[in-house]
């Protein structure tokens, strides 16, 4: 899954051959200036999310964090009002934005629940929630943790499971032959190849950041070497 930041980046994916598209929460708010963790206006975030849906002939699939919002009737709301945009499905975490930590099992069940309820009776019971735990970036052994959420996650009604800093095979081999829906793996320096993942029984790879964080490196570099230089000649090379 290609991710893309904003409508130039989402239209070079598709044009490449990509098939389907995940924001990037992270690529988005760099482009505007921001750190990643909800520090952007909702409202700005998904007007980009919608312009990225109504230009591309592909599925979205929209990275709305933790949901924007404190309470669950907010996160809910929030979630309708981005599938309404004509994005197919959400990435939604378990993580908080403004401390460290997650979310208990049942709490962020209950979120699960009554996003997969709501969606239901607003003629959206195909829309893909791709439930997102950050177990391995907030625990140290977070194998058993990972699967017992997974599947409550799935049992409440989440249609896949992503877990980022997951990259020990052995691991990700248990996960996916012990949790009912497919799991989705971020690359990783060193877990990079769909071919091998897809032996581990790995239905969705996304690159989250990392190509968003390439291309603003590759501006910075430039832009650098034209002050640095005061030669434009660099900017036609190759």
């Amino acid at each position: 899954m290609g991710n893309a930041w904003d409508l130039l980046s989402a239209l070079t994916l598709e044009k490449a051959g990509f098939k389907a598209i995940g924001t990037t929460s992270r690529g988005i708010a760099n482009s505007l200036g921001y750190d990643d963790g909800e520090l952007i206006d909702f409202e700005r975030h998904l007007g980009i999310i919608k312009t990225i849906a109504d230009n591309v002939n592909i599925p979205v699939s929209a990275d709305i964090e933790a949901g924007y919002g404190e309470s669950t009737e907010d996160i809910v709301d929030n979630v309708l009002r981005t599938a309404a945009v004509g994005v197919a499905g959400i990435n939604i975490e378990d993580s908080f934005k403004k401390q460290k930590g997650l979310r208990s099992i049942s709490e962020h069940s209950n979120l699960l629940a009554k996003t997969r309820s709501a969606l239901d009776n607003n003629g959206y019971k195909h829309f893909y929630i791709n439930a997102r735990t950050d177990t391995y970036f907030q625990r140290e052994n977070p194998l058993l943790e990972t699967i017992d959420r997974a599947k409550a996650y799935v049992e409440s009604g989440a249609n896949g499971i992503f877990v980022p800093g997951l990259a020990d095979h052995d691991e990700i081999r248990i996960i996916t032959l012990n949790v009912n829906a497919p799991l989705n793996i971020l690359s990783l320096p060193g877990l990079t190849n769909c071919n091998k993942l897809k032996e581990l029984g790995v239905k969705r790879f996304s690159f989250g950041n990392a190509l968003s964080d390439k291309y603003m490196a590759f501006l910075e570099k430039n832009a650098e070497q034209l002050v640095e230089s005061r030669d434009t000649s660099n900017l036609y090379e190759g």
